[in-house]
C-alpha cells in the first residue's frame, strides 16, 4: 500500500466527496485516503470507512485538530464551505488555520479550492452591482480569493483550484426548473446569452485526483475545471430532452434575481452578473480540455443528466 497520504477535507461534502471516492476507486493508485471530517459517525463518513479509507475528526475551526490531521501527509485538499454561515471572515480564518496547519506539517502538495475575488475586476467604488456585507461584492467568491495570499506567502507548495458552477445545484439548491402559474417550467439564469462554465461534482473531486496525481506540474499553478460552458437556453435545451417536457430559459436582470429574496440572492446576483460581464476570464481560467486531461471520465451537462435528471425536483 502506497504510504502517500491525502487529507481530503470535507470528505463528506460535494467536492470532497468526490475526491475521496475516486483515491478509493484507485485501489492500486499512489494515493491513500485519510478522510477529515467533523462528525466521523455520520452514514457518510461511516462509508468512506467501510471502503477503506481511514477517518479522521477534525475542524477547520480548530487549529489543533488541523494539525493533528495532517501529521505525515504527502497532501491536502481544502475546501471550505460559505454557504454553512455566510461569511467571508470566516472562510479567511478557517484558510488561516489550514495553512498553519499545513505548515507545521511540510506538506508536499496542497490543493486549495478557491475562486475568483471579484474586486479585482470589480472595486467596491463600482456601481454597476451593490456592495454587499460593506466590502464584497460576490462574498463567496471575494473570501477564497483573498485568502490565496496567505498560502503564498507561507510558502506552502499549493495548486489554486478553481471549480465551477455545480450543475449539482439544480438538485439541492434550488435552481432548477421551476413551474410558473401558466403551468410552463422555467430555467431562471441572469446571464442573457452568455455561457455560465458548469460541471457535476463528481468530476470536480476527480479533476482533484488528477491534479494530486500530476505532482510537482502543478504546484504554484492557478488553474480551473469545467465540464461544458453553456448558455442558458442551452442549459434549457438540454434540461427539455432529459426531462421530457418543455423547458424555458427565464432571462431575468440580476437586479430582479438579487430581489428574489432567499438567502444568498444578493451574492448569487452579484455572481451572474460578474460571470456576464467578465465572460472571457471566467470561462478562460475554467479550461474543458484541462480537465479532460485530469479526468478522462469528464461528463458534458447531457451526460450528467443522463444520470441525473430523475433527482431534480419538478412538480
Amino acid at each position: 500500500m502506497s504510504d502517500k497520504i491525502i487529507a481530503v477535507l470535507g470528505a463528506t461534502g460535494a467536492q470532497g466527496g468526490g475526491l475521496a471516492r475516486a483515491i478509493l476507486a484507485d485501489a492500486g493508485g499512489p494515493f491513500r485516503l485519510r478522510a477529515l471530517t467533523r462528525n466521523p459517525a455520520s452514514d457518510a463518513a461511516r462509508a468512506l470507512a467501510e471502503a477503506g479509507g481511514e477517518v479522521v475528526q477534525a475542524d477547520l475551526d480548530d487549529a489543533d485538530s488541523l494539525r493533528r490531521a495532517f501529521d505525515g501527509v504527502h497532501g491536502v485538499f481544502a475546501v471550505t464551505n460559505f454557504w454553512e454561515h455566510f461569511s467571508p471572515e470566516k472562510e479567511i480564518q478557517q484558510a488561516s488555520n489550514i495553512v498553519a496547519a499545513a505548515k507545521a506539517a511540510a506538506v508536499e502538495h496542497l490543493v486549495w479550492s478557491t475562486l475568483e475575488d471579484t474586486r479585482r475586476q470589480m472595486p467596491l467604488d463600482d456601481d454597476r452591482m451593490p456592495t454587499l456585507q460593506g466590502k464584497y461584492k460576490v462574498p463567496h467568491f471575494d473570501g477564497k480569493g483573498e485568502a490565496d495570499a496567505l498560502f503564498e506567502r507561507a510558502g506552502v507548495p499549493t495548486t489554486y483550484f478553481h471549480a465551477s458552477f455545480y450543475w449539482d445545484n439544480l438538485i439541492h439548491f434550488g435552481m432548477g426548473p421551476q413551474r410558473g402559474e401558466d403551468g410552463v417550467l422555467r430555467f431562471v439564469l441572469p446571464m442573457g446569452g452568455a455561457k455560465l462554465p458548469g460541471i457535476g461534482t463528481e468530476d470536480i473531486g476527480k479533476c482533484a485526483y488528477g491534479v494530486f496525481k500530476g505532482g510537482d506540474e502543478w504546484i504554484g499553478r492557478v488553474m480551473g475545471v469545467a465540464g461544458e460552458h453553456l448558455s442558458g437556453a442551452e442549459m434549457a435545451a438540454a434540461l427539455t430532452e432529459a426531462v421530457g417536457e418543455r423547458v424555458e430559459h427565464a432571462d431575468i436582470s440580476p437586479d430582479a434575481y438579487r430581489a428574489l429574496g432567499f438567502p444568498g440572492a444578493d451574492d448569487l446576483g452579484n455572481m451572474f452578473q460578474h460571470h456576464t460581464e467578465f465572460e472571457d476570464a471566467v470561462r478562460g481560467l475554467r479550461s474543458v480540455e484541462t480537465s479532460r486531461m485530469l479526468n478522462p471520465e469528464l461528463q458534458s451537462f447531457s451526460e450528467w443528466l443522463s444520470e441525473n435528471a430523475s433527482r431534480i425536483p419538478i412538480e
